[in-house]
Parts: C-alpha cells; sequence; structure tokens
C-alpha cells in the first residue's frame, strides 16, 4: 500500500471521456424518396423533384401547370423527340429508362445521359426560348426509351398562361433559368473542364441603330461620299463588322484588336458622336443615390431583387422624382479620369450640347427597341451616355455591381482568364446595337469576365438598380434581356444543356452509396456534404466534408470504379450532376480538356498519395494532401447557427461581435426570428411559406461569405429553422458558471442533428483563466471542438435591444482587432486559421521566445499552437499566457531552474532505463504548468509523442498539460518514458517521429502554418572509409596529431540518426509544402543544453524574426496570410478526397478513354441532320464561389484593383483560385523564409 501511494500520482484529475460520433452524423438515411406516402400524386411528385425551376413556384401555380401535363408510353427504341422537332417541352420518366444522345457530324450518336424513373430531360435555355417567343428545332439532340418506358410531357406553353396571371413570377423564373446557367452550366465547363471561348457565340447579334444613324446623319453626308447613307441604314452586318476571334481562341492582344477594329463600318457617325462628346465640358457630379426602401411581403420580384443584391425604392420616390432631379450633368468618373457620364437633363443650349443629347435621345429609342419597352419613359433617368477613351477597363471579372451596357459607337472586347493560366481570351467583342453584363445583372452573381474598350467607344448604361425598377413597371422587359443572352450561347453549350442536370437533396439522403457504379461527377451548389467510408470491419469513418463549390466523385467516374465511399448530405443541398456520358462527348469534342482532367485527377491522387497508405500512415504521419483539406470539419462553412446554454448568455452581443469579425473576412449576414419577420412579413416562417423562405435563405448564402443564424432560447420554429440550415452549430456557453446542460440543448440531443456541433465559452476580460472545461465537454454528447473566448466588456453590459444595436452600429464603423478571441472564431469558422508551429532542440528553443515576440510586434495573429520537445514547452506557455513579457518571464526562470546543477546530480539514478529518475524534471515542468489541462488554454494546442508502445505517432489535444509537455521532452537515454495516465502506454520524445509537426496543424484545419525549426543540423560530409571500417585505425587517427582528422559516427550517433530516420523525412516534406511558412534563427552554434545563454538565443531569434517579418510585409505574403482563403482560392477547381484508394496508373490513358460512339440507327426522320453552326468564344468563368463582394462601380476599377489581383497559380492546389480552394481556384501563398 506504501509503494502504491508513492507511484501513484497526487491528485485525480477529470479526464475527457472519449465519445464517439453519433450514428446520425455517418450515416445516411435508409428511406430514398418516398412516392408512396406523399398526398400528391406521383406524377406531379416526380414533375416537382426533378424540374429545379418549378420549384420556385407556390404551390397553387405549380397545380396548375401540372394540368397540362401528359401521358405518354413509349415502346423500346422509340423515339419521344428526335432533330428536326420542336424543342418545347419537359419530359419526366415515371418508370423505364431513356437514353439522351447527341449526333456528331460524321452521323454517329453519343450517349451523354441515361435517364432513369423521377429524372428529366429538358433544356432550361429551351424552355426560355418557348416563353420569349423564339421557339426552335432539336438540332443534334434526341431521346428514345431504352426499354418500355411511361413518360410526363409538360409543354412550355403552359408557362405563358400562368405568366400571364402572375407576371412577376416571370422575373423569378427567368432569373433562376439565368442562375442556372451561370453557376450549374458554365461552373462546371469552365471552372472544372477550362473551357472558355467554347462556351460563346461570337457571331453579331447587333440590331441596327436606326434613330442613332438618322442623328448622326447630317454631319455624315458632308463628310461621306453619296454611298454613306446606305451605310447608315444597314450599319451592323456581321459580315462587315470586326470579328477577331474567326479563326479561334488565342490570348488577348490589345494590339492587333485593335487594328482590326479600325475598320468599322460607320466612320461617320463614331466621329460624329465623339467629336460631339468630346466639346462637352464636365459639370458637377451628381452621383446616383443608393436605392432605399423595402417592401412589406415577400413576392416574386421582392426575391428576384433580392439576389441580385439591389433594393428597390418606394414606389413613390419614381416617376416625379426623376423628372424634377434631371439636370444636365456630365460627369467624370472618379478612376479612369476620362470616362464621361452624360445623365438625362433639361438642355443646355450650346450647339454641342444639343447635338449630344440628340444622340442621347437616339441612343434610348434603339434601346427601348432591343427591350421591347412599352413606355418610352421607362428609361428616363436611368440611363446615362459614357463615353471612354481607348485602353479603359470597364469592368473587371469578378465584379459584384455591374451595370449593362447597350454600345453606340466603338467596340467593346470581352476577355476572360484562363483556368492555371494568367492569359486572357477575347470571347467575343460587342459591337454597336448589342448588350452586354446583363447576365451579371439578371442573376446578382459575380461579373464572369473582362469588358474593355480598346478603342474610343460610347455606350448607354443602366445599372443594376435602375434596371430592376424597369422591370417592376414592365416585367416582360426581362425576356428581351434574357433572350440576348441566349443568343450568346454557343451551339455546345445548348447540347450540354440537356445533359446536365441540377438536383435538390434532402438533409440525410444519400447521393450514393459506397460499392455504386460510378456514373456521373457532383459540383455542390449550396448546402452541405458529408463522406463516410465503411471499413471491412463495419466500422464508419468520416473521410471529409463539402461545402459549396467542391467537385465530388470526378476520380471514380474517371477511373470506373465503384464509390470509395458514401456521401450524404449534411442538410438540404444543391447539386449539379455532370454525367460521365457527357464529358466523354465533351473530350471527344475538345481533347483539351482531357489536359484538365489529368490535372484534376492527378492533384487528387498525388493527394491520396501524401496522405496514403503508402508512406505517411505507416509512421502514424498527418499529411495534408491538398490545400483544401476536406478532412477539417470546418472547411468551407457557409452557415452557422449560434444558440445559448441557458438565458444569462448574451446571445445578441455574442452574434453581433462575431458578425462584426467575420465582417473583415467577407460579407456576412445576422439572420434573427426578428429581422426575419421584419424583411419578410411575420408569416414568413409559417410553414405555408415554407418553400419560399428556403429559396430566399439560399439566396443569401450565394451572395455572403457566412450566414449566421442566431437562435432564440426555445426550441421555436426560427431555431427548427436555424438547426436545419447550419453547417456547424455554435453552443455557447458563459465560463463562469457551473458546468450545466441547457434546456435547449436537450431538446436538440432527442432530434437527429447532422451538423458538427462546436462548443464556445465567454469570458469576461478581468476574470479568472478558463478551468473545468473538460466537465463542459463530458456533459455534452459528440463535440468536435471547442474554443473559449475572452469578450470585451460591452459584450456583458446590460443594455436594451435598441441600445445594444445602436452600440454596435458604432462599433462596426471601426475594423475589428486581428488578434482579438472574435476574430480568431471568426478566421476558424472560414477556414482561415493561422497556425504556429514549434520545433525541438533543446535550449536552442529559446529562441522561439524572441521569434513570438516579433510575431505580435508584426500584428500576425495566432489561431492554433503546436509544438514537439521544447516546442511542446514553449507553445504551451504562449497558449496560456498569451502576455509576451509573463511568457518570458516564465520561460526564463523554467531555463535558470535547468542549469542548477544539484537537482541534476540529485535526479541520478542507476541507469537501466535511463540516467535520471525524471522526479526533478517533472517538478520544473509541473512548478510552470500546475494542474493545468489542455482544454482549458487560451489558444487551442496540441503536443507531439512518440508512443513507443503502439510504434505511432500520438497527437495529444486534452488531458493534463504538465504531463504532456513533459513526455515530448523525454529524450531517450536520459529520461524514462512516461506513462499515458489514459491507457498506460510508454510516451517518449515527439522528436523522434515528428519535429516539426506542421502537417498535423494542417490536417486540424489550418490555412497557412507558421513553423520555426530549431532542431540541430546534421553533418553529411563524412568521411568515406570503403567497405571495412577498423576502430584500431580510428583511435590511431584520433590520437595522432600529424594524421589528417576523419569524420566517422560513432554507435551512440549512429542510434541517434537512426531514431530521427522518419523525423528527417517528415521535415523535408513539411519544408516543401505549400501551406508552410518555415523559419529557421540562425541558432546552430548554440548546444543543446546552453539553457544559460537564455538571453542570448532569445534575442537572435527575435532579430532573425523581425528580419523575416519585415520582408513577409514589403512582399505581400501576410496579406495573402490574412486573406480569406476563399477569396484567394477560387478560379482553379479541384476535386475533393472521396476516391482514397486510388493509385497511380496511367493518368492520361484513364482520362483521355473515350467510349466507342454507337452509329446512329437511322429511322426516316432521323436523317434530319443540322449540326449546331461552329461556336467560339466565350469562357464563363465562374467567379461565383468568389464570395468577396467588394463593390467595383462602373468606371471606377483601376488596374491595379484588388478584386482583380492575379490568383497565385499552383499545379498542386486542388480548390479554386489561390488554393484550389485554397484549391478551388488555384494556387496557395507560400514562399519561404529567407
Amino acid at each position: 500500500m506504501p509503494a502504491q501511494r508513492i507511484l501513484r500520482f497526487k491528485k485525480e484529475y477529470p479526464t475527457l471521456q472519449p465519445k464517439e460520433p453519433p450514428p446520425s452524423l455517418l450515416e445516411a438515411d435508409l428511406t430514398e424518396f418516398d412516392v408512396k406516402n406523399s398526398h400528391l400524386p406521383s406524377e406531379v411528385l416526380y414533375m416537382l423533384k426533378n424540374v429545379r425551376v418549378l420549384g420556385h413556384f407556390e404551390k397553387p401555380l405549380f397545380l396548375e401547370l401540372c394540368k397540362h401535363m401528359i401521358f405518354v408510353q413509349l415502346l423500346e427504341g422509340e423515339h419521344v423527340f428526335q432533330p428536326g422537332e420542336p424543342d418545347t417541352s419537359i419530359y419526366v420518366v415515371q418508370d423505364g429508362r431513356l437514353e439522351v444522345c447527341i449526333q456528331d457530324a460524321d452521323g454517329t450518336e453519343v450517349a451523354v445521359k441515361e435517364v432513369l424513373a423521377g429524372d428529366s430531360v429538358h433544356s432550361l435555355l429551351s424552355i426560355l426560348d418557348v416563353i420569349t417567343g423564339h421557339t426552335a428545332p432539336y438540332k443534334t439532340v434526341s431521346a428514345r426509351a431504352a426499354v418500355p418506358s411511361t413518360v410526363l410531357r409538360l409543354p412550355a406553353v403552359a408557362f405563358q398562361g400562368v405568366f400571364e396571371k402572375y407576371p412577376e413570377t416571370l422575373v423569378r423564373v427567368v432569373q433562376i433559368i439565368m442562375v442556372r446557367l451561370q453557376r450549374v452550366t458554365f461552373l462546371a465547363l469552365h471552372n472544372y473542364l477550362g473551357l472558355t471561348t467554347e462556351l460563346f457565340n461570337p457571331e453579331s447579334q447587333a440590331i441596327p441603330l436606326v434613330s442613332v444613324a438618322s442623328v448622326a446623319a447630317g454631319k455624315a453626308k458632308r463628310q461621306v461620299c453619296c454611298g454613306s447613307e446606305d451605310r447608315l441604314e444597314r450599319p451592323l452586318r456581321p459580315q462587315e463588322s470586326c470579328d477577331p476571334d474567326r479563326g479561334g481562341s488565342r490570348a488577348a492582344a490589345p494590339g492587333p484588336l485593335l487594328k482590326r477594329s479600325q475598320s468599322f463600318p460607320l466612320p461617320s457617325v463614331h466621329e460624329e458622336i465623339l467629336d460631339e462628346l468630346g466639346k462637352a465640358q464636365a459639370g458637377d457630379q451628381a452621383p446616383f443615390a443608393p436605392p432605399g426602401g423595402t417592401a412589406g411581403a415577400t413576392s416574386d420580384l421582392r426575391m428576384a431583387c433580392d439576389r441580385a443584391r439591389v433594393l428597390l425604392h418606394a414606389e413613390e420616390h419614381l416617376g416625379s422624382s426623376v423628372a424634377s432631379k434631371s439636370k444636365k450633368n456630365v460627369i467624370v468618373a472618379d478612376t479612369p479620369s476620362a470616362v464621361f457620364h452624360y445623365s438625362e437633363t433639361n438642355l443646355d443650349e450650346t450647339v454641342s450640347s444639343r447635338k449630344t443629347d440628340a444622340i442621347f435621345r437616339a441612343a434610348k429609342k434603339d434601346l427601348l427597341t432591343l427591350m421591347k419597352l412599352d413606355d418610352t419613359s421607362l428609361l428616363d433617368g436611368r440611363v446615362t451616355l459614357l463615353h471612354v477613351p481607348g485602353g479603359t477597363v470597364v469592368s473587371r471579372q469578378g465584379d459584384q455591381d455591374v451595370n449593362i451596357l447597350f454600345v453606340v459607337s466603338g467596340l467593346l472586347h470581352v476577355y476572360q482568364r484562363k483556368i492555371d493560366s494568367e492569359e486572357d481570351t477575347c470571347l467575343f467583342v460587342v459591337r454597336p446595337g448589342e448588350m452586354v453584363g446583363q447576365l451579371a445583372v439578371l442573376t446578382g452573381e459575380p461579373l464572369i469576365f473582362t469588358i474593355k474598350a480598346n478603342r474610343d467607344c460610347s455606350f448607354l448604361s443602366i445599372s443594376k438598380a435602375h434596371f430592376y425598377e424597369i422591370m417592376r413597371k414592365q416585367p416582360t422587359v426581362v425576356l428581351g434581356v434574357a433572350h440576348t443572352v441566349v443568343k450568346r450561347v454557343s451551339s455546345f453549350v445548348r447540347q450540354i444543356d440537356f445533359a446536365l442536370d441540377w438536383m435538390e437533396v434532402e438533409a440525410g439522403r444519400a447521393v450514393y452509396r459506397q460499392g455504386d457504379r460510378s456514373d456521373c461527377t457532383y459540383i455542390v451548389l449550396s448546402g452541405r456534404l458529408r463522406s463516410v467510408i465503411r471499413k471491412d470491419d463495419g466500422k464508419k469513418r468520416l473521410a471529409g466534408e463539402y461545402g459549396r463549390g467542391d467537385l465530388i466523385g470526378v476520380v471514380e467516374t474517371l477511373t470506373h470504379q465503384a464509390r470509395a465511399t458514401t456521401v450524404h448530405a449534411v442538410r438540404d443541398s444543391e447539386l449539379a450532376k455532370l454525367p460521365a456520358g457527357a464529358l466523354t462527348s465533351i473530350k471527344r469534342r475538345y481533347p483539351q480538356v482531357v489536359t484538365r482532367l489529368i490535372h484534376l485527377l492527378g492533384e487528387k491522387i498525388l493527394g491520396s498519395l501524401q496522405q496514403g497508405t503508402a508512406s505517411g500512415h505507416q509512421f502514424g504521419l498527418h499529411t495534408a494532401g491538398s490545400k483544401w483539406d476536406s478532412g477539417n470539419p470546418a472547411s468551407n462553412l457557409s452557415t452557422v447557427a449560434v444558440m445559448p446554454v441557458s438565458e444569462d448568455v448574451p446571445l445578441t452581443a455574442f452574434a453581433l461581435e462575431l458578425k462584426h469579425a467575420l465582417g473583415a473576412i467577407g460579407p456576412v449576414l445576422l439572420l434573427t426570428s426578428d429581422n426575419i419577420k421584419q424583411r419578410l412579413g411575420s408569416a414568413a416562417l409559417d410553414s405555408i411559406h415554407e418553400y419560399r423562405l428556403s429559396s430566399w435563405l439560399g439566396q443569401q448564402e450565394d451572395i455572403h461569405r457566412i450566414v449566421l443564424y442566431q437562435a432564440d432560447s426555445t426550441l421555436t420554429p426560427w431555431t427548427q429553422r436555424c438547426i436545419r440550415q447550419a453547417d456547424c452549430i455554435l453552443i455557447v456557453g458563459l465560463g463562469e458558471q457551473e458546468p450545466a446542460v441547457g434546456e435547449l440543448e436537450r431538446m436538440l440531443e432527442s432530434t437527429a442533428v447532422r451538423a458538427q456541433k462546436q462548443l464556445v465559452l465567454l469570458h469576461r476580460e478581468e476574470g479568472p483563466a478558463p478551468s473545468r472545461t473538460v466537465e463542459w465537454l463530458n456533459m455534452r454528447s459528440w463535440c468536435s471542438g471547442h474554443l473559449h473566448l475572452c469578450c470585451p466588456r460591452r459584450v456583458f453590459s446590460r443594455r436594451s435591444l435598441p441600445k445594444l444595436v445602436e452600440m454596435y452600429e458604432r462599433v462596426f464603423q471601426r475594423p475589428p482587432d486581428r488578434h482579438s478571441d472574435f476574430s480568431r472564431l471568426a478566421r476558424v469558422l472560414t477556414g482561415n486559421a493561422i497556425a504556429l508551429v514549434l520545433g525541438g532542440g533543446g535550449a536552442r528553443g529559446c529562441a522561439q521566445v524572441g521569434i513570438i515576440r516579433a510575431l505580435t510586434e508584426c500584428g500576425i495573429p495566432v489561431d492554433m499552437v503546436g509544438g514537439t520537445s521544447i516546442g511542446a514547452f514553449m507553445g504551451a506557455l504562449y497558449s496560456e499566457e498569451r502576455n509576451y513579457s509573463q511568457i518570458r518571464i516564465r520561460a526564463k526562470q523554467w531555463a535558470e531552474d535547468m542549469t542548477s546543477m544539484v537537482k541534476t546530480v540529485l535526479d541520478l539514478t542507476y541507469p537501466i532505463t535511463s540516467m535520471f529518475s525524471g522526479a526533478g524534471f517533472n517538478s520544473s515542468i509541473c512548478s510552470v504548468f500546475k494542474d493545468r489541462q489542455i482544454e482549458d488554454l487560451w489558444i487551442p494546442y496540441f503536443t507531439i509523442t512518440t508512443d513507443i508502445t503502439a510504434s505511432a505517432m500520438r497527437v495529444h489535444t486534452d488531458g493534463s498539460l504538465w504531463r504532456y509537455v513533459r513526455a515530448s521532452m523525454s529524450l531517450s537515454g536520459y529520461l524514462p518514458p512516461l506513462c499515458d495516465p489514459k491507457d498506460g502506454h510508454l510516451l517518449m520524445d515527439g522528436g523522434y517521429i515528428n519535429n516539426l509537426p506542421a502537417d498535423v496543424a494542417r490536417s486540424m484545419g489550418a490555412k497557412v502554418v507558421i513553423a520555426i525549426d530549431v532542431g540541430s543540423q546534421d553533418e553529411t560530409d563524412l568521411t568515406n572509409y570503403g567497405d571495412a571500417l577498423s576502430g584500431w585505425w580510428l583511435l590511431w587517427k584520433r590520437w595522432n596529431p600529424l594524421a589528417t582528422k576523419v569524420k566517422v559516427l560513432n554507435m551512440a550517433e549512429i542510434q541517434t540518426r537512426l531514431a530521427y530516420v522518419c523525423c528527417v523525412r517528415q521535415l523535408e516534406m513539411v519544408k516543401n509544402s505549400e501551406y508552410c511558412e518555415y523559419l529557421r534563427p540562425p541558432i546552430d552554434s548554440y548546444g543543446t543544453l546552453d539553457f544559460g545563454k537564455f538571453n542570448e538565443i532569445c534575442e537572435v531569434g527575435y532579430q532573425h524574426g523581425r528580419t523575416v517579418f519585415d520582408i513577409w510585409g514589403r512582399s505581400g505574403v501576410l496579406e495573402k496570410m490574412l486573406q480569406d482563403r476563399q477569396g484567394t482560392s477560387k478560379m482553379k477547381a479541384c476535386d475533393v478526397l472521396t476516391c482514397p484508394n486510388a493509385s497511380f496508373t496511367d493518368l492520361a490513358e484513364i482520362v483521355s478513354r473515350i467510349e466507342p460512339a454507337k452509329v446512329a440507327t437511322v429511322d426516316d426522320e432521323s436523317d434530319y441532320q443540322t449540326e449546331y453552326e461552329e461556336e467560339l468564344p466565350d469562357g464563363s468563368k465562374d467567379t461565383y464561389a468568389d464570395f468577396q463582394s467588394a463593390p467595383a462601380h462602373l468606371g471606377s476599377d483601376s488596374e491595379d484593383e484588388p478584386s482583380l489581383r492575379h490568383r497565385y497559380p499552383s499545379l498542386a492546389s486542388p480548390n479554386c483560385p489561390a488554393v484550389d480552394m485554397l484549391t478551388k481556384m488555384g494556387g496557395a501563398p507560400h514562399s519561404d523564409a529567407p
């Protein structure tokens, strides 16, 4: 008994109870789409489920549409439709199976899509053609029954009757079709397959500028020979106007483009306009006031305006005010100094002014013709005439605030950035009589190309807000404008539109299951998906989570493997579905797509190997395979719900504080039950408005970087909605209170919540340090993490709601403190966390204290700390204190303690396991950290040890702080292994397996890892002594002063190097990774036990840190580090890990494989062969994922605007422009420290 007392630890502390994730987290619902138990007929359900655009109708309207449905029975081989027949219907398969085929020029048919029961065949672009009155026949697309089938047909003309009764619905439906075109079609084809010019039709779509020509005719007759009038009457024949891309895609070359554009057929009109505009004098600037005002109840037009980020004027502010405010203004824009704005005005009496005004009025008449406006006054006060000199960039790719431009004279060239390249491609040229910018205005999405005037150009401009005002007065205007967009789309896109699907998946439903056949690839448009892998023993493991913009299942689809994981929806989600047959067709037509697919597949397989079975896991290594770590639960979040533990929690202040911090990263929206009722009406949460509310909330996700849902304190319908919409749920408690579970949480436990939960504990600035966190965590079911937040006093101030909001309005006017805990939470939620990782190296680790000081002085925030050996010690001090002066004092005291010879001698023991007993070392560590638990640290912290019982690396994120720091510092031979209090495993120095664990920090969700290496450098210049080595010869060389010295390792050095082999290899991988910023101060002259030189080593670290961080500041590394990963990474799109076991095979063969095309079975009617004419340019680089909505107004973009700075290209980044989220777009901010 006395022996047990001596050996036992002095005090037992509560330990974190390991919890398995609940079944709802890892399992998809077993029930599939349930037709039988629905109160609606199956045919109505199938139609609603599949035709995405119909879901945006209210139920009465939808049921009215369904009256027009027709049942069609088909025999095997019978055609549903074929080339030559009118393209006017939506088809939904009720039972059986259809094949959709595209006919090549040589008569062969390629099956691009298999349509099963419940799926549909239609092109929304064709539906739009019918609505706008431009019905066309099928040209190369056909569908036939593969087996006897029953098909439901909904004629598109049924829509027209509905739109006549409910004209506002028209605007919403057209907008949804445009959104699909941009977000589904262009996203898939451009961002993922790298197509640009192939997506757009470069042919002129211009209307004759009859009115403008007649105004200019007077002067034109004097300047041009008698044949000029004929030219004025037909100013815009495509064959006469320039077409720079007739030969195909090429890089934008302003010189040649400008040269060609000079062959414009109407020099007289052009010169006349430029001449008159140039004479006008600049007046006072009178920018349009931002439209304000809101309507009470939600309407289709209101929802369309919300999606486009437009607030309409209240009705009374329109009309009369337009005339009264109409003054003659020639406005000079801010940035391009020579952009003249001519707005509506009372006439000056000068000749120049009258002429300019005449041109303005004439151009408006031509615009009325193109937009098919009935009321000529609708344009009054809403149109501006602009003139820009050659070389002006009118709008940039990614701009959020876009205008509709109608060219009057000159040309506008439209360019798009190629994927994975800094090169621009000219997509098409906008000629007089054509519009550009309509797609972005209709959808509210960022502009997908750059508009530039390569020579002087004049055009009319309608702002987004003014266009929506016109649309409110005459909703049918949307038809003419939308038709101009459709005409600009290439025939290739029209074909692929039949193959692409836009699908909705309810929370818990499986998208596909492990072992299923891989026949398509998915892109997440909104919502969240979770990938789960089932092991051979039946256990399930989380393989990854995917948010908006992620590409799923491409590896299995391209390699024709069965699905490697089960993917299900965490919440209601929208996906784009690209069938394998469509991919094959695209590869056949555009072989360059193969290169892009090899790139995507190569990244994915490379990521698998890095994460992989071949190397890392054998040694227990954590290696993040892609810059966008899908395994991180907090990656790519779009929605966060916030709920209180008790009513004492200042939840409103917390939510406002978090909104302020998130605002520094991107656009953020805070929704509460009150402001939902205020915005959408008091009945917004009623079940009858379910779909409309879901649709509106989905729009908010589209246009904001992150949406915060503040729950009520009880389980109200709004709280249930918050839970249902959340990607992640923050449970907010007060750290000073007794650990408890709230009533709301108890109710939450009874429902199958799939979103991951995180505990957030609030603490007062002057209050005690966090404690008893483990009790908070043990009371709850599975939590994916926790954070401690030190809150400013204002969070706990007791104010009424109006006063609280008033105070935070003042707070919002100041930028948030990037070092505050709320800013840390914001970075964690958005995947922008910065980690500090400290390596092992004995006394050389004192330099880390100096580098921490330099970090603080240079304003670099730290959101996570990890370390090994001495780095674990210094990192624990930093996580606990955060105050540099206190860190230095405590570190110096401990270093002095380590130099005590008396304590060292007293700790000596009989060297069976080690030279020292470890008791003295334990007491020195324990005196620094006392009884602190890792869970109680301010900054999330981990330490690394080597588990010699299981021969594996151990990562410790909970438990007794001093014990795991001591275990990580247990050098073999000097200190005995420490017995893990949890399972008794023997733990040794983490440096043997991972001396600089940047990879672990990365796997925990860090975007950037600052890694400080203080390890010793191995001597590599050793003597080559041949095949055998005599110890006597070595002894002679050592003792003989005249002999040349040799460098040969002794037994201890060989053992040490063997022990560190794994660690050295891992260090090289980390140093070469893109996410890691590697620092190594010049401390090689100091020994491992030189603790007496603390001040000197610390100063070396500080000076080195200051030098490096200053260089980072000047070279833009710091700026990139603090940028939103979605903003820097959105242009490249890459796949996420769903096929963990892929191995290297012939990538070119896999990706290039094209199934043999079936020869068309020719019926009597299938001889009709009309080829889509050869299309040419436009790539639609869908930056929809670019959630940074910095508004860039027309005429105010300068060449070096941040929104248009190039993304960093990077081969190994899979999801987006700088990191393919950082991978999706394309590169990674990384720069090795000097």
